[in-house]
């Protein structure tokens, strides 16, 4: 009965941590539709596999969210047509390279000063490596949810359509004079002199009807993403307190007798606690008297990249044997890097 209250008290701080940056990402996606031309901002990214990559991992610094609030962005970006490459990229390095989570690692860590950097540069190393990788899958529908798999198809086809008529040569519209003057054609035929108050009259009409339209897509999307984003936190934070409690941390821990075993000890930890990123570096820290620089480094990578909650929201996005691949891939890179400075520094 213990284990079930012990259980159901870390389910719910797990919820209460997660739901405000959810709600944040949610909010920042949304908020999209009205700042923001996201067609615009896809078309100037660089068409160059590895560029797109760079430019997707310092997405961060533009949308600072943690794992539980880089989902909706990203979801958000691909729905738009954003590149599954670029999309990785930020998704993998946003939790880490964004304002908010570098203070807080320079500010636990300030003694440490090399796991500041090593945490920006693996992080950046793996996001930008996956960004890559996953450019050379020249159709990524096969990998995402069916519901982002036709709204890419949508786009393709619209793209097409846009580029046939584009081929086709047009012919120049044909249109008559009404008279001599500045004047518009009224709904009733008639003529109506066209001055300035007409004209700023007409502009500031549609310019408050595109308003509406964009505050109800706003609400709407900002419903309809908590609906589905928040059903898959709650289902992740009861998967990750359930771990947490009915297997105990010692298990983890008491396997971290060495460089390598104290690096994949720390890397399955990260992956159990589900922390936030904003405040992993504090919770690590409390490791410090007792496992090596590498393997924190590892629980700092590894954590906000792949854990129980992010996999759960992921889930929104990929199908499930592509949520396998990044986990894979990440272990192995984490612990390449983690075990490589381990020996050589």
């Amino acid at each position: 009965m213990n284990q079930l209250y012990s259980a159901f008290t870390l389910f719910v701080s797990l919820l209460v941590e997660a739901m405000p940056f959810l709600l944040f990402g949610v909010l920042l996606s949304s908020s999209l539709i009205i700042f923001l031309d996201e067609g615009k901002l896809i078309t100037l990214l660089p068409t160059n596999p590895i560029l797109g990559s760079i430019v997707g991992s310092f997405f961060g610094f533009c949308f600072p969210v943690c794992e539980c609030g880089n989902i909706p962005v990203a979801r958000r970006f691909l729905l738009q047509g954003l590149p599954t490459s670029v999309a990785i990229s930020f998704l993998l390095a946003a939790p880490t390279i964004n304002p908010v989570v570098l203070w807080s690692t320079y500010v636990a860590f300030r003694g440490q000063p090399e796991i500041f950097w090593l945490r920006i540069i693996f992080s950046l190393t793996i996001a930008i490596s996956l960004g890559c990788l996953f450019s050379f899958q020249k159709d990524s529908r096969p990998l995402l949810k069916s519901s982002l798999a036709k709204r890419i198809s949508v786009l393709l086809n619209q793209k097409l359509e846009a580029k046939l008529k584009s081929d086709i040569p047009q012919s120049l519209p044909e249109f008559s004079l009404l008279q001599s003057g500045s004047f518009i054609l009224g709904q009733s035929g008639q003529t109506i002199k066209m001055d300035d108050s007409l004209l700023k009259m007409e502009n500031q009409k549609q310019k408050k009807e595109a308003l509406s339209r964009k505050l109800n897509l706003f609400l709407d999307n900002v419903t309809q993403e908590l609906r589905d984003l928040g059903g898959i936190l709650v289902l992740g934070s009861a998967i990750a307190a359930s771990i947490q409690v009915f297997i105990p941390r010692e298990i983890i821990l008491n396997i971290g007798q060495d460089t390598i075993t104290s690096i994949i000890a720390m890397m399955v930890l990260a992956s159990v606690v589900s922390i936030c990123s904003t405040v992993d570096s504090f919770f690590v820290l409390s490791f410090s008297s007792t496992f090596t620089t590498a393997s924190l480094v590892a629980f700092l990578v590894f954590g906000p990249m792949i854990d129980i909650k992010a996999m759960g929201l992921m889930l929104s996005i990929f199908k499930p044997r592509m949520i396998l691949y990044l986990m894979v891939i990440i272990a192995q890179l984490t612990f390449i890097f983690t075990l490589s400075y381990s020996y050589f520094f």
